[in-house]
């Protein structure tokens, strides 16, 4: 069965694309936690962190999300999340790139 990122990317359900490229798609996140929250997608379905090779061609998010904060005018600062697991908040079980920012992020976060 197609994850929700899967059936988004086919366009089933509607979002906000803000970026897609042959290898990621990029939404803006329906409950976001900062000014600007969006989701950064490999479009292979790679369950999580823990399912990436160790070989490849994997530098496609982070070139992605480096070019979304710049067009997003996050010249000050913002924060790459990723989670691996129910227990660390991972809701969908497909690897994505929460790009926060828009506002001074503490660390821990609150």
């Amino acid at each position: 069965m197609p994850t929700l990122f899967e059936r988004i990317l086919a366009r089933e359900i509607p979002a906000d694309f803000v970026y897609e490229d042959e290898h990621v798609f990029a939404i803006r996140d329906i409950t976001p936690v900062a000014p600007v929250h969006i989701l950064v997608i490999p479009k292979a379905p790679i369950s999580g962190v823990a399912a990436v090779p160790e070989s490849g061609d994997h530098q496609h998010l982070l070139n992605a999300a480096r070019r979304i904060a710049e067009a997003e005018g996050l010249d000050a600062g913002y924060r790459l999340v990723i989670n691996q697991g129910e227990a660390a908040g991972q809701t969908v079980p497909h690897l994505h790139v929460h790009l926060l920012g828009g506002r001074p992020l503490t660390w821990p976060p609150g």
